[in-house]
């Protein structure tokens, strides 16, 4: 158990454990310190320096964190955070019967986060859940629960195809009927259509997942409008948002405002969902699932009433009853000003790259037909090229409106050489 008086919101101070033990290291850490590591680990590990940088098809950043986050960890190892079992189940706000937790550092990533998107002051309830899509479902869950205990009736889920496909997975699970809204041309949900489709349903309460931040176009869903056409339909809702990868970076643009739960003192959505692993770069899934303390206090008692564990001393309100709670005090080293100071850097630089990419498309790869959805998306989708282009460069493929396309995402660890022998590379196979 972490002592109060050595936790670190100050900055990086020693970590004091009361009580713990020290496994034994593992065969193959013990070979790689005494210099026994194989060839072939070797081979490998060049491979992996070569392909990670050309990684131009899906929304990881392959830039490995700084030496700083790596003795941070560290310091949580000598703490014992990591090296044995322990645990975040329940809600971070409540005792736990689990001693060996992180809640303390849960309790911090909401305050920081919470503050970044503008939820109201001392009105959030969060966690660090087991990856973007698990704070979807958790989203998502809370709406269908919210809706149905106000109203005694189950909504239907509204979102568009360009919404991450996980989704669809999320409303089969879930049990919910599922209700399709056009796109715009750019990927954003068509307002007009979606009030068509809430007019058509008008006798079902509306879940409406919204998403900053298409995964295969870079689509921003207008939140401001959506509200509206909710409010000015009167039919009970709830409007979850995906912004898996756009939520990392858009603080950092001139669309900051994009992603705040509330301006001018009117709610504009309910919950968030932002991925860790996507634009900060930390190394193993992981996700922010954000909502209000008003919300889920509601939410909590509906919850009871189908799960109240006296197994663990309260009613948690999540679904997962264990969570990693080595990540949460990990992930806290992305809340420090140094931390945020790279990030800030590294949105600059990625949408420069974007910027560049997409010039470069436009004026030499016309027949390509290059789109980006607007100026904030670093991922930018053309007519897919030759294979042997899509596989050295692992690009993500989509077959739209008859045609087979293909996207790059450029994320931090693309860099003008990279984008270099990419466009090299294409003038080679479309000439």
């Amino acid at each position: 158990m972490l002592t109060r008086r050595a936790f670190p919101f100050g900055g990086f101070g020693v970590l004091t454990l009361v009580s713990g033990c020290r496994p034994a290291n593992f065969p193959e850490l013990l070979a790689a310190k005494e210099g026994k590591i194989s060839h072939l680990a070797l081979a490998r590990k060049a491979r992996q320096a070569r392909f990670k940088k050309r990684l131009l098809g899906y929304p990881i950043n392959m830039n490995p964190p700084p030496q700083e986050f790596f003795a941070w960890r560290e310091e949580l190892r000598r703490a014992g955070i990591g090296e044995f079992a322990y645990n975040n189940a329940g809600s971070p706000y409540k005792p736990s019967t689990i001693a060996f937790n992180t809640h303390e550092f849960e309790r911090a990533l909401n305050a920081h986060f919470g503050k970044m998107y503008g939820f109201p002051p001392g009105d959030v309830w969060g966690f660090l859940s087991h990856s973007g899509t698990d704070s979807n479902m958790h989203g998502m869950y809370m709406g269908r629960t919210l809706l149905k205990g106000r109203t005694g009736i189950a909504p239907k889920c509204y979102f568009t195809k360009e919404a991450h496909y996980s989704i669809q997975v999320l409303r089969d699970l879930l049990g919910l009927e599922g209700v399709w809204v056009e796109a715009l041309p750019d990927a954003a949900m068509d307002p007009d259509d979606l009030r068509r489709k809430l007019a058509a349903n008008a006798d079902r309460p509306a879940l409406v997942v919204a998403t900053v931040g298409t995964t295969f176009k870079g689509g921003i869903d207008p939140i401001d409008t959506i509200q509206e056409v909710l409010q000015e339909s009167r039919i009970p809702s709830y409007l979850h948002l995906d912004a898996a990868l756009f939520g990392g970076y858009l603080p950092y643009t001139s669309r900051a405002t994009e992603l705040l739960h509330s301006a001018n003192g009117q709610k504009r959505y309910d919950s968030l969902a932002v991925s860790c692993h996507k634009f900060f770069g930390f190394p193993a899934p992981a996700g922010i699932f954000l909502t209000t303390q008003s919300h889920f206090e509601e939410f909590l008692a509906f919850y009871g009433q189908v799960h109240n564990p006296e197994y663990i001393g309260h009613v948690p309100g999540t679904i997962t009853c264990s969570r990693d709670a080595v990540k949460p005090a990990e992930f806290y080293f992305f809340t420090t000003p140094e931390a945020k100071a790279r990030q800030a850097q590294d949105a600059r630089a990625m949408l420069e790259q974007a910027d560049y990419l997409f010039e470069q498309l436009q004026s030499r790869f016309p027949r390509l037909c290059p789109k980006r959805a607007n100026e904030v998306s670093n991922t930018i989708y053309f007519y897919r090229p030759s294979a042997w282009i899509v596989r050295k460069y692992a690009l993500a493929t989509m077959r739209l409106e008859g045609r087979e396309f293909a996207h790059a995402v450029v994320m931090p660890h693309v860099d003008r050489q990279v984008l270099d022998e990419f466009l090299t590379d294409l003038a080679k196979d479309v000439g």
